[in-house]
């Protein structure tokens, strides 16, 4: 399996991971922020973008995509950053493989199982007949009755791309996230052993992904995170603050 990647820069490699519904566009500002003195490289998760869409999607199995992705391009070791979603794929790569992970970086996303956040996201998903729509106005139509923030929206409506006999379609495989929602809620496998490098959690002030009864958790699995909250942002913190979070991954990362 090949996953899809943006690139950019060069330097000592870092790894940014986008959440559900994203995809590597997400992270553009942020990577090319970081491109000065990384090479930063942005995939597509699986069943995401322009990766391939497959019936598993788990952490571990994601965990193992990550791997072999690294290993392909004979990128042993980098600093991974991960948001919501790709945060968890992020931790499970480094409790399983934490060789491959020099230092990490966990986006608004704690360890342990997470609240659904997202059920009524697919219900309107899945009620919308992309075949039937001619504009993406008429999509966002059906949208704001449904998902009333606009910058939700706006996030959700990237997914949809022009088929070549001009239907629309999703660029993401939405039956499979939706049948695995619960593996997407569920907390990281733990190793045998906690990641001891440099860990930092970042999280927005207006958001509860991570919450200040999931700090022991947090710090039995990774003793040497910190976690740092940012002000004014919400679970989006990369398009909410992208400049402070630029600040706070630059100073982390070296």
């Amino acid at each position: 399996m090949e996953l899809y990647y943006r690139e950019f820069g060069q330097g000592s490699p870092v790894i940014i991971l986008h959440g559900l519904f994203g995809f590597s566009d997400n992270w553009q500002t942020i990577a090319k922020g970081l491109a000065d003195h990384h090479l930063v490289v942005t995939p597509d998760l699986r069943n995401h973008g322009r990766s391939p869409h497959l019936p598993q999607h788990s952490y571990p199995e994601m965990a193992e995509d990550m791997k072999a992705f690294m290993e392909a391009r004979w990128m042993f070791s980098a600093a991974v950053v991960g948001h919501s979603m790709g945060g968890k794929v992020a931790m499970q790569l480094a409790l399983t493989h934490p060789d491959m992970v020099e230092r990490l970086v966990v986006v608004d996303m704690a360890p342990g199982l997470a609240e659904d956040n997202h059920s009524y996201i697919f219900e309107a998903l899945l009620g919308m007949d992309l075949s039937k729509m001619k504009t993406r106005q008429e999509a966002d139509s059906y949208l704001s009755e449904r998902i009333k923030d606009v910058g939700t929206r706006q996030f959700l409506l990237k997914n949809i791309t022009r088929e070549h006999d001009g239907t629309f379609a999703w660029k993401m495989n939405l039956p499979a996230l939706h049948r695995h929602f619960d593996d997407i809620l569920a907390p990281v496998h733990p190793d045998a052993s906690a990641f001891d490098k440099p860990t930092l959690f970042v999280r927005g002030s207006r958001s509860n992904y991570i919450k200040d009864a999931d700090f022991p958790l947090i710090k039995s699995l990774f003793p040497q995170a910190d976690v740092v909250t940012v002000a004014d942002a919400g679970h989006w913190v990369h398009a909410d603050k992208p400049k402070e979070l630029l600040e706070i991954l630059k100073a982390f990362l070296g």
